[in-house]
Order: C-alpha cells, then structure tokens, then sequence
C-alpha cells in the first residue's frame, strides 16, 4: 500500500502523521516549499519526498501526488490526520481479502483540545483508502472529494484529526479557507451581497449549535459554532467583494 500526504509547514503534525502509517510499503510525501523542517523530519522517517510549489489546490496536488504512487492500493492522508491503532489494524486486515474498489472510515476531529462528536463533526465520513486506477480526487481548491468508479465500503474504526490544536490555528484557517472558498464560489458564477454574507453566518451559527447538536460539545461547542458561523460569513463576504472589484474593473480590450 502506498500512502499519500501532501505538506506545507506541517513540522508539528507530521512525524505522529508518520508515526501512525509505518506499517505500510511506501509513503509519498508532495511538499508546497515548507520553510520549517518537515521535509527533514519526513525524510528522516523513510518518506519519499517530492516538491512542488505550483499549488493549484488541494485536489490538483494531491492527484500529483497519486501519479507518483504504485501500489494496488492507496491511502490519502493528511499530515494533522493519524490512524488510531484500531483502524491500522482493520486496513491491514480488510486488505488481505478486499471486497470493494474504495473504503471510508468515520473521522473524529478535535478542536482546541476537545474531540467534537457532535456540531456535525462526527462521524464525518471520509472516504481515503482505495485501489490504484479505481479513483481520484476533484480539482477543487479546497474541499476537494475523491470521485471512485465502483463500489464503496464502510470501516469501523476511527480516523483521528487533530485539526485546530489552539485558537491561533482557527483564526488562520477561518482566513485561508474563507479565502479560497470566495475563488471557489466565484469561479462557479455564485452570487452574494453583504446581507447574504450576514444571512450566511447565521444560519451556519443555527445548523451548527442547534440542530446539529452544538450545544452536547459544551463550551468548545459554542466557540466551534461561532468560528464556524465567522467562517462562512467571511467567505460570502469576501465573494461579495470580489465581485465588487469585478464590476469596478475596467473591461479589458
């Protein structure tokens, strides 16, 4: 089986996120021009290293990475993602006798400290492991989706996430990704206006912390919803702004 993680200044995330794929034949890392040592902490635990600093979002560099892989079966996985001993065990054994083209497993993030199992967050299925030439993923910039041809099945055991270990990393990603997704909803001829950016949030506010069960999460349920909610507010205003510096442009000759 090959492994893939794609990297960019992930020297905190990527040594447990190596630690836990060690049983496997071979581990692809595909780097983004880190400035901190990941690279050096990958290669020095066996990864096979390539740059490439062209980034045209998740889904393109990790169909890079797939290129370079060469195993019957793959396994993507991100460098803040681990394998829980239980779920190592359960690929090692379902990959003795296969019955699918592509296999998901329930995902349990954490959220400055915090596991979250509800908020929406859990079980969060992702589908990850499959055989070569079976799939790839979506050229999307970010929330990017592997599109399989054939059937898929369901594992019992958990994939660990620890995407926001303190609230400087939340502020960081509510930018980037808010960022990334306005270019995403602009490129697909969306539409938004400041009262939609409002509209927006807090309706992921409501989603979030009542009807998906924010509120069993506690305290950190409630930070999550409110961090959700700036997310998707920031992301319709930025649209919304795009599209402003869209119309004041002059048009081109």
């Amino acid at each position: 089986m090959s492994v893939l993680i794609i990297t960019k200044n992930e020297a905190l995330n990527i040594e447990a996120c190596l630690r836990s794929v060690a049983f496997v034949d071979r581990v692809i890392v595909m780097d983004c021009g880190s400035t901190d040592n990941t690279v050096d902490i990958a290669r020095n635990l066996g990864a096979e290293v390539s740059i490439n600093t062209d980034w045209q979002g998740f889904g393109m560099q990790k169909n890079r990475a797939l290129a370079l892989a060469s195993s019957d079966w793959v396994l993507s996985i991100d460098a803040d993602e681990r394998l829980s001993k239980e779920l190592q065990a359960e690929i090692q054994q379902v990959l003795e006798h296969p019955v699918a083209d592509a296999y998901c497993f329930p995902r349990l993030s954490s959220y400055c400290g915090q596991y979250i199992r509800h908020s929406g967050w859990y079980p969060d299925p992702v589908t990850r492991l499959f055989r070569r030439g079976a799939a790839r993923f979506s050229d999307d910039i970010i929330h990017e989706r592997l599109l399989v041809k054939g059937q898929v099945s369901t594992l019992r055991n958990r994939l660990l996430h620890e995407s926001f270990p303190d609230f400087e990393t939340v502020l960081d990603k509510v930018n980037r990704y808010s960022s990334a997704g306005a270019q995403r909803l602009l490129s697909k001829g969306k539409s938004s206006s400041f009262p939609k950016a409002l509209g927006h949030g807090l309706w992921a506010f409501i989603r979030t912390y009542f009807l998906q069960r924010g509120f069993l999460d506690g305290w950190m349920g409630l930070a999550l919803a409110i961090s959700n909610a700036e997310g998707t507010y920031y992301r319709y205003l930025k649209l919304w702004l795009l599209l402003l510096d869209q119309k004041a442009s002059p048009p081109s000759s």
